[in-house]
């Protein structure tokens, strides 16, 4: 049976996007030293894990992660889209706004007018819940 090359390798490209995002936050906080918000964290909470469940399904070859690891991409991303509504659509911070530290509409980046933290983190949720999806066990 022939297997596409997403189907072979998606859980090693998902695995791929998780520790790059997450190398990303970190290069973001620590070395450029942006401080992140609350929703920040939240999606930091979501994709950190991703990196380890990720990395142990590539190595035991495991296409049974897809159930732990589908709940927290879908939800990581959801709350960057909200986070990235948040900066760019006028009044949408009012409904839930940031109360301690840095608020949630600071863009410290915004490449192109439209590519900023939460838009980042966004597209890698998009792409782990993709590739995941596209994963057949053997």
């Amino acid at each position: 049976m022939k297997h596409s090359f997403l189907t072979r390798y998606g859980l090693y490209l998902a695995w791929l996007v998780a520790l790059t995002a997450t190398l990303g936050s970190l290069y973001f906080s620590e070395i450029r030293e942006f401080v992140p918000c609350e929703l920040c964290w939240i999606q930091r909470l979501f994709m950190y894990p991703l990196v380890i469940l990720l990395g142990v399904a590539v190595f035991t070859d495991d296409r049974a992660v897809k159930k732990y690891v589908l709940p927290l991409s879908i939800l990581g991303g959801l709350v960057s889209l909200y986070h990235y509504l948040v900066q760019k659509v006028p009044g949408f911070a009012d409904i839930k706004p940031c109360v301690q530290g840095v608020p949630c509409n600071v863009q410290y980046i915004n490449w192109f007018g439209f590519v900023t933290i939460p838009f980042l983190a966004l597209t890698a949720f998009t792409l782990i819940t993709l590739l995941v999806w596209r994963v057949r066990r053997n």
